[in-house]
């Protein structure tokens, strides 16, 4: 697996303390959309060693996922650091995901 598995108790260690940006994505098992870019976002996370890629189950981590406002999903939010720089809110290409991260 070529992405981290966030939760409230890593959050800050994997996120905020990164020397890389962060792109983090919020997502859900039921969701068609998050299924959908899935892919793309675990073939970042293998094809790009120079940023760290996230997920967070919206259900598992009702309070790290309400910190952030998020009300839709996938919401994908790319962190510098420790800062929100970028963010995207539903199924986007692997290209527009990457244009993210510049």
């Amino acid at each position: 697996m070529a992405y981290v598995v966030l939760t409230s108790e890593n959050f800050e260690e994997e996120v905020i303390k990164s020397d890389k940006p962060v792109l983090v994505d919020f997502w859900a098992t039921w969701c068609g959309p998050c299924r959908m870019i899935a892919p793309i976002v675990e073939q970042i996370a293998e094809e790009n060693t120079d940023i760290k890629v996230c997920k967070v189950d919206v259900d598992d981590q009702p309070e790290l996922t309400s910190s952030f406002g998020i009300q839709s999903i996938p919401t994908l939010i790319v962190f510098k650091n420790g800062e929100i720089t970028n963010k995207a809110v539903g199924a986007r290409s692997k290209e527009a995901i990457l244009e993210m991260l510049k």
